[in-house]
């Protein structure tokens, strides 16, 4: 008997714990339905992404075109007689003007010449007076049928060669002094001198194909840049279609140096190439800067920024917050009236510094999201928050973006 009492209260004991279990499972169920419940009901909390408001602006259409500078004035220097090189009266690298004399040939046989060609001129100017006067007085014996009229001509024609030997002694007078000048080579514009070829006591000939030296003038200096026949068609067409208004004649010209500073002067566009290059699909377009200071010497790139136009009623959206879909249209996201993300589809220009000129897809006053974009979805509900377009960032500020074509969160839940 006490074998069964003891037997029976064992087998009772796991009917026991199971029931137990069983009324600890219903009570941690119930309490996640009733979690559940809660969370379902509680109010979701709306994204906030920050915006900016868009307002149509005068835009200044201006093309960063690639280029290198050149001296707007060349000279190669070479002699123009031959002889020995007594000097050189100039400093290499310096500055020098018009007309200064950079080297002296040795003048000595020049200067004999020119001595020959004047003692010929006296000679012949010498033989004038005898002709004249011997033409003279036959011309009134000849009215008087004193002499022949062959000696008349013959004295006419004495008195007509002497003078055409005056002639041509001054020809050969004026030659001669022009080579004794050419004994002193001069500088045929102004501008820096480079370094001399030759030195004293070199042999030289004239028209040789060396230069003595190469003068540039670099002030006004050039500025040759390149554009596409591409972008030069689309400015046609927008100004054709008046969304561009040309500025006119006097296009304003500004020069970004090669170490990204910008150059404190203004230029002038002085010329387009009217060929395009079959290549390159590109024509050169000269620009011409003031450089005072030297600051600008041949060869150094550049980049020309040439205003073009004006697009009028335009808007500047941040090149940062459009995405590019596979088709490659431009969108970007805005919250409308109800407080919901839109995705729109824009018509981009083209770009202006960090910025897309858009024509299209935009209105007045529509809020654009700047901070956020990633992180939202379209139909989605947001708080909104104003920010200043000048600190608008290169990133989204909530860790995103503009390619980033992910999707976003629906809701932030407690």
């Amino acid at each position: 008997m006490i074998s069964s009492a003891i037997g029976s209260k064992i087998r009772r004991r796991p009917l026991v714990g199971a029931v137990i279990v069983g009324f600890a499972c219903l009570g941690l169920a119930a309490c996640d339905d009733q979690k559940q419940q809660t969370a379902q009901s509680a109010p979701m909390e709306k994204y906030e992404v920050g915006v900016i408001a868009m307002e149509p602006q005068t835009v200044a259409i201006t093309a960063e075109l690639p280029g290198r500078t050149s001296a707007s004035l060349v000279a190669e220097v070479r002699p123009q007689v031959g002889g020995i090189i007594l000097k050189r009266l100039f400093k290499e690298g310096s500055e020098v003007q018009e007309g200064d004399v950079l080297y002296q040939i040795d003048p000595s046989s020049y200067q004999a010449a020119y001595d020959s060609a004047k003692a010929s001129l006296q000679k012949a100017e010498a033989a004038v007076p005898s002709a004249q006067s011997k033409f003279d007085r036959y011309q009134n014996l000849v009215k008087q049928e004193a002499v022949a009229q062959q000696d008349y001509e013959d004295s006419r024609s004495d008195l007509l060669q002497a003078k055409a030997e005056v002639a041509s002694a001054k020809a050969d007078v004026e030659k001669a002094r022009i080579s004794l000048d050419y004994t002193q080579v001069k500088a045929p514009i102004s501008g820096r001198v480079d370094a001399s070829t030759v030195t004293v006591g070199a042999l030289v000939t004239a028209d040789q194909d060396t230069a003595l030296t190469t003068i540039r003038t670099l002030d006004p200096i050039n500025v040759d840049v390149t554009q596409s026949s591409t972008n030069l068609l689309r400015l046609q067409r927008s100004v054709k279609e008046g969304r561009v208004k040309t500025s006119g004649d006097n296009v304003a010209v500004k020069l970004l140096m090669e170490d990204g500073s910008m150059y404190d002067m203004n230029g002038s566009l002085e010329f387009r190439e009217t060929a395009i290059n079959t290549t390159t699909g590109t024509f050169t377009v000269r620009l011409r800067f003031p450089n005072p200071d030297h600051l600008l010497l041949p060869g150094m790139y550049v980049r020309g920024i040439i205003e073009e136009g004006i697009a009028e009623g335009s808007f500047l959206v941040p090149q940062n917050v459009v995405s590019h879909t596979p088709e490659g249209d431009a969108t970007a996201k805005f919250v409308n009236k109800d407080g919901k993300v839109e995705v729109r589809t824009l018509s981009v220009q083209r770009s202006v510094g960090n910025n897309w000129l858009v024509d299209g897809g935009i209105s007045a006053d529509d809020m654009l999201i700047v901070e956020g974009f990633s992180k939202v979805s379209a139909g989605q509900e947001v708080r909104t928050r104003s920010v200043d377009p000048a600190e608008v960032n290169s990133s989204d500020a909530s860790g995103g973006g503009a390619s980033d074509h992910g999707s976003a969160p629906a809701a932030k839940k407690n």
